[in-house]
C-alpha cells in the first residue's frame, strides 16, 4: 500500500512539475531591461527566407556571412521555437546611447560557390530578421534590379553596411530598424566574380572575392514611454501594410447577417405558432386511431429520439467540438486582456498549445457524459476516440510537414527537445485530463429527457425531394456561416500566413459570436424542413449542416494561394495546405458541435409543446 501510494504521489509531483513548465513557457519574455549609459545592447541574428514565402525561413548563418567562432544561441520559449525562431548572438557591439560610425564588423573571403549562393538568396528576394531588446529588425540582404529588354540588364548586389538606428526613452530601448538609404550594394556578377566599384571590397583573392562588412549605429532619443513602444512598431513596419480596415464592408456584412437572423427567427416563430395550433386542435379532436390525419413532423414523435449510428464517433465530434469552442473563446479573451503584443514572440502558439492541454477535460466531460445519455456502452473507447479524433490528424499533418522542413533545412522544423516536450504534453497532461473528464461526465450523466417515447419498430422514411438532400443542406448550412465570416477571413489569413500583426480582436469577437449565432439559426431551420418531410434522421445531418463550412473555409485557402498570395514552393505549400486542412478541421467540429446543439434544443422544445397522451 504504501508504495502504490509512494507511485501515485511521486505521478502527481511530475504532472505539477509538468503543468508548471507549461505555465512558464506560456510567460511573456519582454519584462522591460534597464540600460545605463554604455552597456551592451545585445543583437541577436535570427533568420533568413524569401520574401514571399512567410514560413519557409533558414538560420542567418547558413549564409556566408560574418560569425562568430563559436555560435551561442539564446534560450527560447515554446511558442518561439513554434513560430520558427533561432536566435542567436553575433558579432554586432551596440552600447546604449553610443553612436558608432562604419565599423568593421568582419572581413571575408567568399569562394565561388558562396558568392553564388549569396546571388541565389538575393534573386529569391531573402529577408533577414534580427532582434534587439524583443524588437524584431527586418531588412533585404541584398539589392536586385531588372531593366530593359533589349538589351536585358540584370544587376544583382549584396548590402556590406547596416545603419542601426535605435530610439530611446530614459533607460529602456523603444524602437530599432536598420537602413540601407545611403549605401551603395556591392555588385556581384554571375560566376561568382566582381564588379569593380563595388563598396566594402578587399579585392579578390585566389578565385575568390574577400569582402568587408561595416555597419553603423545611430541612437534618436523618443518621447514615447516604454509601456507604449509596441505602437511604434505596429505604426512603422519593414513590411508593407496591406491591412486596411475595412469598416463599411465589416459592418455591411454585420447588418446582413443581423437581417437574415431576424428573418430566419420570425419565420420560424410564425410557421411553429400555426403548427402548434393545428396539431393541438386536431389531438383534441382525434380518433382511436393514432396516427389518423397527422403529418409533418409531428408523425414521427415516435421517431424523432431514435439513437444514431456510430454514436462513439458522434460523441467525440461534439466534445472535441467544444473543446474547440472553449479554448477560441480564451484566446480571444486573452488577446482583448492584451496579453499578445507585437513584442511577445510566439505567445499565441504557446497559449494555444498549453490551453489545448488544459481543455481535453472539457472534450472528455462532454463526449463521455452525452454518450452515457444515449446509452454508449463502451465508454473507455469513445475516451480514445475522443482523444485522438484530432490529435491524430494533427501527428499526421504535422509529421509531413516537418519533414519537409527537416529535408530542406528550415527553421521551421522542430527540433528533439521540442517534439518531446509537445509528446510529453499530451501524454501526461493532455490524455489524463480527456480521462478524468470522461469519467467525470460519465458519472454526472442523467438520462436523456426525451419528451416522447421511441417505438421499437423504426418508421418507413418516404422518399425525400432532391433539395431536401444531404448534399444540399450541407451546402446551404456551409455557405451562409462562412459569408458571416468572409471580409475577416481575409484579416486571419494575412496576419497567419503573411506578416501583419492582428490587432481588431473585439470585431473578431463580434464576428465569432455571429458565426456561431448564423451557424445555430441556419441548423434550426434546416432541421425542421428535413422533420417537416417525415424524415427523423437528424442527428448526423444537423452536425454535417453548419459543420460544412469547414469544406468552404479550405476552399477559400486555394483561392486565396492562387489569388492573393505569392507563395510558392514545396516547403511553403506543404505548411500552407498541410495547416489550412487542420484549421477546416477545427470549424467543422466547432460549428458542427453548435449546430447540433441548436438542433437539439430545438427538437426538445417544439415536441415539449405538443399536447399528446
Amino acid at each position: 500500500m504504501q508504495v502504490a501510494v509512494g507511485n501515485v504521489s511521486a505521478g502527481r509531483q511530475k504532472m505539477v512539475c509538468l503543468y508548471w513548465v507549461l505555465f512558464l513557457l506560456v510567460l511573456p519574455s519582454s519584462w522591460a531591461v534597464s540600460y545605463k549609459h554604455g552597456d551592451n545592447v545585445t543583437l541577436y541574428v535570427n533568420k533568413v527566407g524569401p520574401y514571399h514565402n512567410p514560413q519557409e525561413t533558414y538560420h542567418y548563418y547558413t549564409l556566408p556571412v560574418c560569425r562568430p567562432d563559436e555560435v551561442h544561441h539564446k534560450s527560447l520559449s515554446l511558442g518561439e521555437v513554434l513560430d520558427g525562431d533561432r536566435m542567436a548572438q553575433s558579432l554586432y557591439h551596440i552600447g546604449f546611447r553610443e553612436n558608432v560610425e562604419k565599423k568593421t564588423l568582419c572581413q571575408l573571403t567568399l569562394s565561388e560557390k558562396q558568392v553564388d549562393q549569396l546571388r541565389e538568396a538575393i534573386e529569391e528576394l531573402y529577408y533577414f530578421e534580427f532582434v534587439v531588446d524583443e524588437i524584431p529588425i527586418w531588412g533585404f540582404v541584398g539589392y536586385m534590379e531588372e531593366s530593359g529588354f533589349l538589351p536585358h540588364s540584370h544587376k544583382v548586389g549584396l548590402w556590406t553596411h547596416l545603419d542601426f538606428n535605435i530610439e530611446y526613452n530614459g533607460d529602456s530601448v523603444i524602437f530599432a530598424n536598420v537602413s540601407v538609404k545611403d549605401v551603395k550594394p556591392m555588385p556581384l556578377e554571375e560566376g561568382g566574380g566582381l564588379v569593380a566599384g563595388g563598396v566594402g571590397v578587399g579585392g579578390a583573392v585566389g578565385g575568390g572575392i574577400t569582402i568587408t562588412h561595416t555597419y553603423s549605429v545611430h541612437w534618436f532619443e523618443s518621447p514615447l514611454p516604454y509601456a507604449r513602444r509596441g505602437e511604434r512598431l505596429r505604426d512603422h513596419s519593414f513590411f508593407p501594410k496591406t491591412l486596411e480596415i475595412h469598416w463599411l464592408s465589416i459592418i455591411n456584412s454585420l447588418v446582413l447577417v443581423v437581417l437574415l437572423l431576424g428573418f430566419v427567427i420570425i419565420i420560424l416563430m410564425r410557421v411553429l405558432k400555426n403548427d402548434f395550433a393545428r396539431y393541438n386542435v386536431e389531438e383534441e379532436g382525434r380518433s382511436d386511431d393514432p396516427d389518423q390525419g397527422d403529418n409533418g413532423w409531428k408523425i414521427i414523435h415516435t421517431d424523432v429520439f431514435r439513437f444514431p449510428p456510430y454514436k462513439s464517433l458522434l460523441c467525440a465530434v461534439l466534445g472535441v467540438g467544444a473543446q474547440f469552442l472553449t479554448l477560441a473563446t480564451a484566446i480571444i479573451v486573452m488577446a482583448l486582456l492584451g496579453m499578445f503584443n507585437v513584442h511577445r514572440h510566439g505567445a499565441i502558439n504557446s497559449a494555444a498549445i498549453v490551453l489545448y492541454a488544459l481543455t481535453s477535460c472539457v472534450s472528455g466531460y462532454v463526449s463521455c457524459g452525452f454518450y452515457t445519455q444515449i446509452h454508449g456502452e463502451r465508454w473507455v473507447w469513445n475516451i480514445i476516440l475522443t482523444s485522438s479524433l484530432f490529435s491524430a490528424p494533427l501527428f499526421l499533418t504535422w509529421s509531413v510537414v516537418n519533414s519537409v522542413h527537416w529535408w530542406s533545412g528550415s527553421t521551421q522544423a522542430l527540433p528533439a527537445s521540442t517534439v518531446l516536450l509537445l509528446l510529453g504534453a499530451w501524454i501526461l497532461v493532455g490524455f489524463p485530463l480527456t480521462v478524468i473528464g470522461g469519467i467525470v461526465g460519465k458519472n454526472r450523466a442523467g438520462s436523456f429527457q426525451a419528451p416522447c417515447r421511441t417505438r421499437n419498430i423504426a418508421r418507413q422514411i418516404p422518399t425525400q425531394p432532391w433539395y431536401k438532400h444531404a448534399t444540399v443542406h450541407m451546402a446551404i448550412g456551409g455557405f451562409l456561416p462562412f459569408s458571416a465570416i468572409s471580409v475577416e477571413l481575409y484579416y486571419i489569413f494575412a496576419t497567419v500566413w503573411g506578416r501583419e500583426h492582428y490587432t481588431l480582436y473585439g470585431i473578431l469577437l463580434c464576428v465569432f459570436a455571429i458565426l456561431l449565432s448564423v451557424g445555430a439559426c441556419i441548423s434550426v431551420a434546416l432541421t425542421y424542413f428535413l422533420l417537416s418531410g417525415e424524415d427523423y434522421r437528424w442527428w448526423w445531418r444537423s452536425v454535417l449542416s453548419a459543420g460544412s463550412t469547414g469544406l468552404f473555409i479550405f476552399v477559400y485557402s486555394v483561392f486565396y494561394y492562387r489569388n492573393r498570395s505569392s507563395m510558392s514552393g514545396l516547403v511553403q505549400s506543404a505548411e500552407f495546405f498541410g495547416y489550412s486542412l487542420l484549421t477546416a478541421l477545427v470549424f467543422s467540429l466547432m460549428l458542427g458541435t453548435v449546430s447540433f446543439w441548436a438542433s437539439l434544443t430545438f427538437i426538445r422544445y417544439i415536441y415539449r409543446s405538443l399536447k399528446m397522451d
